[in-house]
């Protein structure tokens, strides 16, 4: 058995699969396999693929159908052999030490899963995001606590390879990994945290947080999943309070300022009258939440907001995307 499977799904990545297949290479664990996907791409990355896995016996590649980021995913999960399993975006870098240091932090206690922070990489900064977890447990309530306040993201994890087994991603969804997370926290009894930076996470232009696409009403179609999957375990009473913020939080958070990003201001009026409906219809009484009444400014937004508040959001996020564009200009005219 390997120490880590990381499974790098790959779609179209020619441009930059490469450097982060070099990242992967330079790791200084011993013992571990890299397990490329590629899901259906049209262009080189099959071919480069296949190169490296000629080259290095750590490599092992899938050619497959596309499925979207899950279903490559769920494929590298079938073959992984490691004990511990972690993923990476095929545009994403990591410090050279970070899967041995989690490796050992796992082993310290027999973590179920081991998280560090992440470094978001834009095109003119880089942005520090902890992982939201601030210190290492094995209480199942404080990892209740975690579920909600951990940055809900796949890269910066390694998780045993029986309970990700055990616990798949859906296919060709945007935010799989929230519902992959989700599903997968009440199976977790304990949780290593390293707080250090080890995961650059790559933006570009093209990235979801920069862009509008129709796909971020995926987000209502995993937390609808999300909740029938508790209720279906018989978790959701046990679960009630975690479930319903975490429902408004991406809703009011993540939702309402993704779908700022359009420039239609009838569709961003009716996705805020949905989000309204959809938070109404599944927590009527979600404002007397027990997380949602705690002091801080991002609970105040979450308990008030409505369609004033909306149409604030609107406007800073236009106010910023035409900022950023007029620094676009004045850069390219500073280049003549």
């Amino acid at each position: 058995m390997k120490k880590v499977s990381v499974i790098v799904p790959a779609y179209n990545a020619e441009k930059h699969i490469a450097n982060t297949i070099e990242s992967l290479l330079k790791q200084t664990i011993d013992d571990f396999e890299i397990i490329l996907v590629n899901d259906g791409s049209s262009d080189n990355t099959i071919n480069i693929l296949k190169k490296y896995e000629e080259k290095y016996d750590q490599i092992v590649v899938i050619d497959q159908k596309n499925s979207g980021p899950g279903g490559a995913r769920n494929a590298g999960i079938k073959v992984a052999s490691g004990e511990y399993i972690g993923f990476l975006d095929s545009d994403d870098t990591q410090d050279k030490t970070m899967y041995e240091n989690m490796y050992n932090k796992a082993k310290e206690k027999n973590y179920d899963m081991v998280v560090c922070d992440t470094t978001t990489v834009y095109p003119n900064k880089k942005v520090l995001v902890e992982s939201g977890i601030t210190k290492s447990t094995n209480d199942k309530n404080q990892i209740k606590k975690d579920m909600i306040y951990s940055y809900a993201v796949i890269w910066n994890k390694i998780i045993k390879s029986e309970i990700v087994k055990k616990n798949l991603f859906s296919k060709k969804l945007w935010y799989e990994d929230v519902e992959f997370l989700y599903k997968l926290f009440p199976k977790v009894n304990s949780i290593g945290v390293i707080n250090k930076s080890y995961c650059n996470y790559i933006q570009t232009e093209d990235s979801i947080t920069y862009t509008y696409n129709h796909k971020i009403y995926d987000l209502i179609t995993v937390l609808d999943q999300i909740i029938e999957y508790y209720k279906k375990e018989n978790l959701y009473d046990e679960f009630k309070n975690e479930l319903e913020y975490s429902y408004v939080r991406y809703l009011y958070g993540t939702f309402i300022r993704r779908i700022a990003k359009t420039k239609n201001k009838k569709e961003y009026k009716k996705a805020v009258e949905l989000a309204i409906k959809k938070v109404r219809d599944n927590f009527p009484d979600y404002k007397k939440n027990i997380y949602l009444n705690k002091k801080g400014a991002k609970n105040i937004y979450l308990k008030h907001f409505n369609k004033l508040i909306a149409k604030i959001v609107f406007m800073f996020e236009r106010n910023k995307m035409n900022y950023e564009i007029q620094n676009k200009i004045e850069n390219i005219l500073k280049e003549k």
